[in-house]
């Protein structure tokens, strides 16, 4: 048999260059996590997040205007890297970029790193009713003027979109209070006002979307964990007899005021006879 037929009869490789890459839900310990996170995660880890650092081109091709070559469109998505330190303030998407400058013609290109300008502002939330201090830039002030407002921006953007997990934690925040009408406890009005003008997004999540929203690896781990432990703990047996003894005390209870209420009964009843057969000039007398 010739090389190239029992090569032929080898199995086919089915693209393994194309097969996903694993993530942290592959983990034994993360598939047992509730669908609701692995929506979340998907949606802040594995979703492309919207283009910030770069201007994507239109079409699917594009012409050299000095060579007058055609060649297919690419756009190649620039990632920033985002610090730990994004996680405490709204940076809007931006994130540290790096990259390589030329200074000359005959010059080593050498590596750069571009930062965000940030600076502390207030932000409001019209649902919370609170006013925050926090680390923005000044895309963020202009997506929420845009918003027309904080709330609007948090609950009309993706979870990759906002990146920071303060982002995320007040927009769970935001949900929550609009789901359970937790919002506006001293003022019924504005309660409605309020409600009756958010309560739109609202219908892309469930309750269980809701209460998984927002949270970090080790926070959804330790939530999952702790019902599992409610789940799995038995309460006391001494509740158990306990309530079982009050049952068995009131039937008792009930049982002699039965008893006591028939007794009462058989003697009225026995009084009145005995009356009538004094009164009856017939009735034989002992």
């Amino acid at each position: 048999m010739s090389i190239k037929n029992a090569l032929s009869k080898l199995p086919p490789v089915n693209r393994l260059y194309k097969f996903d890459k694993p993530t942290i839900l592959d983990s034994d310990l993360y598939k047992r996590l509730p669908d609701a996170y692995k929506k979340f995660y998907k949606e802040w880890r594995m979703t492309l997040p919207s283009p910030v650092h770069y201007v994507p081109k239109q079409g699917k091709w594009e012409k050299n205007p000095k060579t007058g070559v055609i060649t297919p469109v690419q756009n190649i998505p620039i990632l920033p890297v985002f610090p730990r330190e994004s996680n405490q303030g709204l940076w809007g998407g931006e994130g540290v970029v790096k990259g390589y400058v030329k200074p000359g013609k005959y010059a080593e290109k050498s590596v750069k790193l571009w930062f965000p300008i940030l600076k502390r502002s207030v932000i409001h939330s019209e649902v919370l009713d609170k006013r925050m201090t926090t680390i923005v830039t000044q895309r963020t002030i202009d997506l929420i003027i845009d918003h027309h407002g904080l709330d609007h921006y948090l609950l009309k953007t993706r979870a990759c979109d906002i990146q920071s997990e303060l982002g995320l934690k007040l927009k769970r925040k935001i949900l929550m209070a609009l789901f359970y009408k937790t919002l506006y406890k001293d003022d019924p009005i504005k309660q409605e006002e309020i409600y009756n003008k958010y309560k739109h997004y609202l219908k892309d999540y469930t309750e269980e979307d809701i209460e998984w929203y927002g949270l970090n690896h080790y926070e959804a781990l330790r939530k999952f964990e702790y019902l599992e432990r409610c789940q799995s703990v038995q309460p006391p047996l001494k509740h158990q007899f306990r309530s079982e003894l009050i049952e068995q005390m009131k039937q008792e209870v009930i049982q002699k005021a039965l008893d006591r209420q028939s007794k009462d009964v058989e003697a009225k009843v026995e009084s009145k006879t005995s009356w009538i057969d004094k009164m009856n000039p017939f009735a034989k007398k002992s």
